[in-house]
């Protein structure tokens, strides 16, 4: 679902429309206290603001308080979703129903601070077209969590086509020219802090010390986590299917040797490298083994063909309310 284009020209600072995208999926426990902190830190840097909660087919009370907090601010707007559709979708529906001049990405969980957007809308005045948070330190995380999230960045910056930012998230303020680059990339899965990397422009790095999650537990948990790394790797890179091809030609390469030298030794000495059943049992399964690997990386790709190929919407929204008005 995309709406009409929106208009990019850039006003004055003075006058400058900054818009706040939440996406929320079960986060009842934690978005009174964002939208207070949000409202007090956006009156001071960007009076002239809104701010956009997605809801992403929440389950318990998200909805309800969202339905609030924009019955007793007429700067809050929303969307729901007729059912949860993922992170990165809710994502982008906050930023294609986005209007502002300079569009900030913030999660509900309060561990990026809402303080910090008054920093970036500073540097974004000073000429930044994207500001992203990176992380100094991260608390509330267990040495599992940060051991992992260490080793899937430096990954990903290793392997990506673009240079993607090691220790960001999605805490982000980008310039309206950006958003509407970000925008016409429709591609499903998506990743879209590869997506404002893979855009360009003038980018800068905000460092900040991230804070423990305010309620509520995370919604990433191992298996999720998974999923978004193959979904980052495969969208940004084509080197799994290089070294698919290298590891083929590999162990094409040792069996070769192996059999000159079998027929060498046999020559020479009557010998064999092995004898019986077992040698070709245990060959026999390392190819079929390497064979379902580099089919499954193939098919990671085809799978990736297939679904854009659908051509289905990102999103459909079930509810939402405040877009039908002027912008503050």
């Amino acid at each position: 679902m995309e709406p009409p284009p929106l208009q990019t020209a850039r006003p004055t600072f003075n006058d400058a429309l900054v818009s706040v995208v939440v996406p929320a999926f079960n986060e009842q426990d934690n978005l009174e206290s964002l939208h207070a902190r949000l409202a007090a830190t956006l009156r001071a840097c960007a009076p002239r603001h809104e701010i956009i909660f997605v809801d992403d087919g929440s389950r318990d009370r998200t909805l309800e308080v969202i339905r609030k907090l924009a019955a007793a601010d007429p700067k809050v707007k929303y969307l729901s979703f007729s059912r949860n559709f993922g992170h990165e979708p809710a994502t982008t529906a906050g930023m294609d129903h986005a209007r502002g001049d300079a569009v900030v990405l913030i999660d509900a969980d309060l561990q990026d601070p809402p303080e910090i957007i008054a920093q970036m809308v500073e540097r974004w005045k000073a000429g930044a077209q994207v500001v992203y948070a990176q992380r100094r330190t991260r608390a509330g995380e267990t040495v599992l969590k940060k051991a992992t999230s260490a080793i899937f960045y430096r990954a990903l910056d290793s392997i990506s086509e673009v240079r993607i930012p090691r220790d960001t998230g999605d805490f982000r303020l980008m310039d309206r020219a950006v958003v509407e680059a970000v925008r016409r990339c429709r591609e499903n899965p998506r990743f879209v802090r590869g997506l404002v990397a893979w855009a360009g422009f003038r980018q800068e790095p905000l460092l900040y010390d991230r804070d423990a999650r305010f309620a509520g537990e995370t919604k990433y948990n191992f298996r999720k986590l998974l999923r978004l790394s193959f979904e980052a790797v495969t969208s940004f890179s084509l080197l799994p299917l290089r070294w698919a091809m290298q590891l083929g030609a590999a162990v094409v390469g040792v069996a070769f040797l192996l059999l000159l030298t079998n027929v060498v030794l046999h020559i020479a000495r009557g010998e064999t490298l092995g004898r019986g059943f077992d040698y070709l049992a245990c060959a026999l399964i390392f190819l079929a083994g390497l064979q379902l690997l580099m089919l499954g990386v193939m098919a990671e790709y085809l799978g990736m063909i297939h679904r854009n190929t659908l051509a289905r919407p990102l999103y459909l929204v079930a509810e939402q309310r405040g877009f039908d008005t002027p912008a503050p």
